[in-house]
């Protein structure tokens, strides 16, 4: 009976063969659509997040430090200092199209990219693996501009109030080229000297600019301050800042937008971005706190000035750490970053007695430094896992990972990112003084730079 009952059984399961076959592919192409539709969302969240952080990153120029600077000049040069900003918006971004982006994230040597993405050749909307497999490289590469645009906006808080605008221009043209944009490919580009993650022989880890942004601009400051030299009447006259209600507004934007500056450098919508996230706002909140308890104790009051100072400072010194450490390290590299930029932007300001007009050096390159060296401390893996050895292993991060040798690394970046501003900040400045001339007249100065340099005025109070 068994061998009677096969041959049915057999050829019910031969003429239902191709029914399983349907059901089979059927199936895959499901599936296959199925993960079609999830990476397309996936890029359609990504992409939205990352254009989200652009445009939060750019606010952080203009409005948010153009209103911080402006505030915190004398009123007849509150036009001229926003102006520089303002300026850089359009400066930077030709320069980028052209040649910047090339120079920084395209194929090229350990110290500058080549010029394959030249006049942006080849970025397009599919996206470059090696920067961001999931958004546009068209994407990535307006994401990256908003940084070029406002590191240099950064420096422009130390010579405020006697640079020429004709100088300013010049200088930011050539700082860019020779500073920013090899910089920026030593850390972020792929076959950069300090990039951990991309085949960089000295391993830096820098999530969101701290060498890059914020060494370069404060020590280029620096530099600035003491090449032009004093303000006219400075420390004879009173130069306090005129309206700290549009500081205090810009402060706020500055706060709003590094959102976008450090959350958005995880270059997607996901869990890092989210730690990033949570890391600026408590490194800033800490950092608010102890600068002005420190001027509490020091001066007896505590200052509206004091609190968004020290807020930058926190955001300042959390950005290269912000997507490697947890968030009580966060807190306290914040508030370490108060108290030492408040004495950075006091004590040693006026021990040395240098003009740095809106303390650029004192918060930006003193709390970049600070920042970049403790985030070889806190650095973990339990944050970011994106450093693996040849096998796929999670490879420890910082000090607290078992990496002591992290900091030495970080150490060797500040000083590369400090020389670097130092020697070319020092030769532009002479190019730009033999050529359009860097300082302001006197009498222009006197003037004021809102009429001196653009023939207008910020407020006008007549009848």
């Amino acid at each position: 009976m068994a061998r009677k009952s096969a041959f049915p059984i057999s050829l019910a399961l031969l003429c239902c063969s191709p029914l399983f076959a349907q059901a089979a592919s059927t199936t895959e192409a499901r599936l296959a659509a199925l993960e079609a539709a999830a990476k397309s969302a996936q890029s359609a969240g990504d992409n939205a997040w990352m254009l989200t952080s652009a445009a939060l990153v750019l606010m952080m120029t203009g409005p948010g430090l153009a209103l911080f600077y402006g505030g915190l000049v004398r009123r007849k040069n509150v036009l001229g200092t926003m102006m520089h900003s303002f300026a850089l918006m359009g400066v930077v971004t030709v320069l980028w199209a052209v040649f910047g982006y090339s120079f920084a994230f395209a194929p090229g040597n350990s110290f500058v990219g080549g010029l394959s993405y030249a006049f942006l050749r080849g970025v397009g909307t599919a996206p470059n693996a090696d920067y961001g497999a999931t958004i546009p490289h068209e994407t990535y590469m307006v994401y990256q501009l908003m940084f070029a645009i406002i590191t240099p906006a950064l420096i422009s808080g130390a010579f405020a109030e006697r640079i020429k605008f004709s100088g300013m221009l010049l200088f930011t043209v050539l700082w860019s080229t020779i500073v920013y944009f090899p910089m920026a490919h030593m850390v972020w580009g792929k076959g950069g000297l300090l990039n951990a993650f991309l085949g960089g022989s000295i391993p830096c880890f820098d999530f969101a600019g701290g060498t890059v942004v914020h060494i370069t601009s404060g020590v280029s400051a620096l530099v600035c301050a003491l090449y032009l030299g004093k303000r006219v009447g400075f420390s004879r006259e009173p130069m306090k800042p005129h309206n700290l209600t549009l500081s205090v507004i810009g402060a706020c934007l500055l706060w709003v937008g590094w959102f976008g500056f450090n959350a958005g450098s995880a270059v997607n919508a996901s869990g890092l971005a989210t730690s990033a996230f949570v890391a600026t706002q408590f490194g800033a909140a800490a950092a608010a706190l102890g600068w002005m308890l420190a001027e509490w104790l020091r001066h007896g009051k505590p200052s509206m000035l004091g609190g968004v100072s020290g807020a930058v400072a926190g955001l300042v010194a959390i950005t290269p750490a912000s997507g490697f450490v947890q968030p009580f390290p966060a807190l306290l590299i914040g508030f370490l970053a108060g108290i030492f930029c408040f004495f950075m932007a006091t004590t040693v300001k006026n021990k040395f007695g240098y003009d740095d007009s809106l303390d650029a050096f004192g918060v930006h390159g003193a709390g970049g430094t600070l920042g970049a060296i403790l985030t070889g401390v806190f650095a973990t893996n339990l944050v970011n896992d994106g450093l693996k050895d040849s096998a796929g292993k999670t490879l420890p991060l910082g000090w607290v990972d078992g990496n002591p040798h992290q900091v030495l690394n970080q150490l060797i970046a500040v000083l590369i990112s400090w020389g670097l501003a130092i020697v070319a900040t020092l030769l532009i400045l002479k190019i730009v003084d033999a050529t359009v001339g860097i300082r302001a007249t006197v009498d222009e100065e006197r003037e004021g730079l809102d009429l001196s340099m653009h023939g207008e005025e910020g407020y006008n109070f007549e009848a």
